[in-house]
């Protein structure tokens, strides 16, 4: 039998292992930038054309490489960065398996100019699916600059995954931010389509932070640091009141090197789980130093995964150093003896009392009130009241239907008195939709009850409204008498440049002013804002959480994204003739079946199903 096992063509090698180190556009953002980094820049300039497709070019101001080094750095695993296997456990540099520039020249065309500081001339390299085309003397400023043109221009099937231009510019962004933000005293542009989307000078942390995310944030960062024997914690973490309800600003840095780790984040989320809610996630931006012998970054090229040798220890650190800044900055519940006295001053209803059973909700305070007892005695005392009220319930000449009152005053009543209060009421009452925990709304029909989520109901009706709007043009807008400036980052500025066209057929008047900043003049009119420029910012974080979402369209991911900022929310209480209208525009919808993210509107149950619950 005929030998079959060879080896494979080194052109071949390379696009395989490509694969795995070259993913997306993205990649070759963090591979370049990390280059630059590693060459001692004190500027790196990023361009990108076509999300990355076209172009993906790295300039940096760098040591610069030698006619043989320029030649060499596009050699299967040819690297400056270690020489022998004990450099793994000591490493300082981002690179060191040799592997980027070799797997990029695979499958792009790449241009390389280099120039050391000594040399008069520097070098030029045409590179393409890994034959080298032309190696010349060129003009070149000290440091190094490389072009990578049409990506996966020889593997058209790898080029056709990619995401939309949307999808892989957000990547793109991210990757950015990434390499950006652990080294503030390096200056860094980044270029899309030839519009300067950022230019961040040399500075210190926390105003790397604000020129990347805005701002804004500048009041939003709570400092943290922690030192031990075994590492050291430093950086932000973000105040209980900025936290998102999308994930996309934690970023944990482990000896300046982007890590990706559920058990670390949940470490910091643990330290906010009773200041926050859970479908929020906080702002951080951690850095962790430790030994580069206690921890194995060898796991997988993109060396986004990590390994520690003590990883519940690290864990214990991070939170504690999350939880130290927290209460440091009077961020979280301290203790408050006064607490104790708000319960005496509840007398009997303090204690479980043959008529009343308290509700749990209602022993329970928002815990970021607590250290503000004066605002919260006021409260205890209007709730006092409020007990009073419902005490008196039958008293009343016109008594609310009975489950609403409950849901109000999160209170318990007895099955003897419950019924007796039912059977009291009028007939109509049990007609009419009521609420249940200011989330749900229960509505009895012919054959048995409906129960709608009025959150994903009124998205729903939201959607198909906005929908409806962009198609037949503007929205009635309502005016404002002072316009309101809305202050954004650079990639939100540029996803409110893309999308601002069609918004502002929803009703908005919004205008470009300044490099990232917009100024709202109107908004649709059948919307009540308490906060305009809160909504924008709620409606860009979640249309840049739709944009993964391939099958709609960018005018449906608009739609979706304001009907979710704008949308009524779980917790709000509804008057009868609210949820009545709820009601009736539900049902009005093409699909009233589900809201836009798939989320069911309602459910039916019929009363034989009910029957069958109560049977032996």
């Amino acid at each position: 039998m005929a030998d079959i096992i060879r080896l494979l063509p080194d052109a071949l090698a390379n696009q395989i292992a490509a694969g795995e180190v070259i993913q997306r556009p993205a990649s070759l953002v963090k591979e370049l930038m990390e280059n630059a980094v590693d060459a001692k820049s004190t500027h790196i300039k990023l361009l990108v054309k076509g999300a990355g497709r076209t172009l993906v070019q790295v300039i940096d101001n760098g040591v610069g490489m030698s006619a043989q080094d320029a030649r060499m750095s596009f050699e299967k695993h040819a690297t400056s960065k270690i020489s022998k296997v004990e450099d793994l456990f000591a490493l300082s540099t981002k690179g060191f398996r040799g592997e980027a520039l070799a797997s990029i020249a695979a499958v792009a065309q790449v241009e390389l100019k280099t120039r050391q500081e000594q040399d008069k001339l520097g070098s030029r390299i045409e590179i393409e699916g890994s034959k080298i085309l032309k190696q010349e003397p060129c003009q070149h400023p000290q440091g190094t600059s490389i072009a990578v043109k049409n990506l996966f221009f020889n593997v058209p099937a790898r080029r056709n995954f990619l995401k939309s231009d949307n999808v892989e510019t957000k990547h793109i962004i991210d990757e950015f931010f990434r390499i950006a933000l652990p080294h503030p005293d390096i200056a860094f542009s980044l270029f899309l389509n030839d519009h300067e989307i950022y230019h961040v000078k040399a500075g210190n942390l926390r105003q790397r932070i604000v020129a990347l995310l805005g701002d804004n944030y500048n009041n939003r960062l709570v400092p943290i640091h922690e030192e031990t024997e075994v590492v050291s914690i430093s950086g932000f973490i973000g105040k209980p009141d900025s936290a998102k309800k999308t994930r996309g600003e934690q970023y944990i840095f482990v000896n300046n090197r982007f890590i990706k780790s559920n058990y670390l984040n949940h470490a910091i989320f643990k330290a906010y789980e009773d200041i926050i809610s859970k479908d929020k996630f906080p702002l951080f931006v951690l850095f962790i130093d430790i030994d580069p012998a206690r921890i194995d970054i060898n796991v997988h090229p993109s060396k986004h995964e990590i390994k520690f040798d003590e990883e519940r220890l690290v864990y214990t650190f991070v939170n504690a150093a999350a939880r130290h800044g927290l209460a440091q900055y009077s961020v979280t519940p301290s203790l408050d003896f006064d607490q104790e006295d708000s319960f005496t001053q509840m007398g009997t209803f303090g204690q479980k009392d043959k008529h009343f059973d308290l509700d749990k909700s209602a022993m329970s305070f928002s815990k970021t009130d607590f250290p503000f007892s004066a605002k919260r005695k006021e409260e205890e005392k209007s709730n006092l009241g409020k007990w009073e009220d419902l005490y008196q319930i039958n008293k009343e000449p016109q008594a609310q239907n009975l489950v609403q009152k409950l849901g109000q005053h999160s209170v318990e009543l007895p099955i003897e008195e419950s019924l007796n209060a039912l059977s009291k009421s009028p007939e109509k009452q049990l007609s009419k939709p009521y609420q249940i925990h200011q989330r749900y709304i229960l509505s009895p029909i012919k054959s048995g009850y409906i129960l709608l989520d009025q959150q994903a109901a009124h998205q729903r009706i939201l959607f198909e409204r906005y929908l409806h709007a962009m198609n037949v043009g503007k929205k009635v807008s309502q005016q404002q008498l002072f316009p309101q400036t809305l202050e954004l980052s650079g990639m939100d500025a540029e996803i409110m440049r893309e999308i601002l066209a069609d918004i502002n057929q929803l009703g908005f008047e919004i205008s470009e002013f300044g490099t990232n900043s917009f100024v709202i003049h109107s908004y649709p009119a059948d919307i009540q804002f308490n906060n305009e420029t809160q909504i924008i910012d709620e409606f860009i974080e979640q249309f840049k959480n739709s944009s993964g979402l391939g099958k709609f369209s960018k005018r449906e991911k608009v739609a979706q994204s304001l009907a979710f900022s704008a949308g009524i929310k779980a917790g709000r209480n509804l008057s009868v003739e609210e949820m009545q209208n709820l009601i009736d525009e539900l049902f009005a919808c093409e699909n009233p079946f589900t809201a836009p993210n798939g989320r069911k509107t309602f459910i039916q149950q019929d009363l034989s199903e009910l029957d069958k619950q109560f049977e032996k």
